[in-house]
């Protein structure tokens, strides 16, 4: 009896993690074969260090922070996320260049510095992984950092793919060419002709009515809506499908549409 209680001791602590105690995210994490492993991610993974959490086909790869912080709990390491990182930018092995030196601190681990004006110098910008048609919405493994000629770096290129992630595409878009401040915007949320119903929200008081939008329009955005009762326009700004407001709340959600998407 003693044996088999010793037995089922030992199987069970085989079964459960060892854990090794908190660790923290590298600062600039690489890989050198495509594989991304925990040892690759985290200071002190121990006998976690060969755990494979994701796949890099290009330059970089972005990492989801909550798929890695799980991965990371089941194989005995506890990271907390301090810094609450949504996603983990991985770069293939080798030097950084020395203009990544100088980065400032970024959203996401591994963004690469400003790029630099001048000409002749190799800077990393972000580029789109694949081609796109207009209206696709950019998921993390869409874009990719590669290394282009400084001269051809776009004016106001993106320094971190957090900033670009779940924009949509406002034409089609060639794989391999640099992201650009005018190629994305903010996910359409009403199409003309569509019907909308805007909220008048003015100190906590609110009136609704429907009426049909006259564009297209964006969440943040103003977009003109024909009350077909009164045949007047609102001038209203959308916040979400199907619904926009109008009056003094109209001024608050250009800026900040999530307030008033789910009321």
């Amino acid at each position: 009896m003693k044996r088999a209680l010793i037995l089922a001791a030992a199987v069970a602590a085989l079964a459960a993690p060892a854990w090794a105690g908190p660790v923290n995210l590298l600062p600039d994490p690489v890989d050198d074969d495509g594989r991304i492993t925990l040892g690759e991610l985290f200071d002190e993974a121990g006998a976690a260090s060969g755990v494979v959490v994701g796949r890099r086909v290009g330059a970089t790869a972005v990492l989801e922070a909550s798929q890695v912080q799980i991965a990371a709990h089941r194989a005995g390491l506890q990271w907390s996320n301090p810094n609450g990182l949504r996603r983990i930018v991985v770069r293939e092995g080798g030097a950084i260049p020395a203009e990544a030196s100088a980065r400032p601190a970024a959203a996401s681990v591994g963004a690469p510095a400003p790029v630099s004006a001048r000409a002749g110098v190799n800077v990393e910008v972000l580029t789109y992984a694949r081609s796109l048609a207009a209206g696709d919405v950019i998921q993390p493994e869409d874009v990719i950092w590669a290394s282009v000629q400084s001269h051809l770096a776009p004016a106001g290129a993106p320094q971190d793919a957090e900033a670009v992630i779940g924009l949509e595409a406002k034409r089609a878009l060639r794989a391999g060419t640099p992201v650009g401040p005018r190629d994305l915007a903010s996910p359409q949320v009403i199409a003309r002709n569509d019907m909308v119903e805007v909220a008048y929200i003015n100190d906590g008081v609110e009136l609704t009515v429907t009426g049909k939008a006259t564009r297209n329009a964006s969440a943040g955005e103003a977009v003109p809506i024909l009350n077909v009762q009164s045949n007047r326009t609102i001038d209203a700004v959308a916040v979400a499908p199907g619904r926009a407001v109008a009056g003094p709340a109209a001024q608050i959600a250009r800026r900040n549409p999530q307030q008033f998407a789910a009321r």
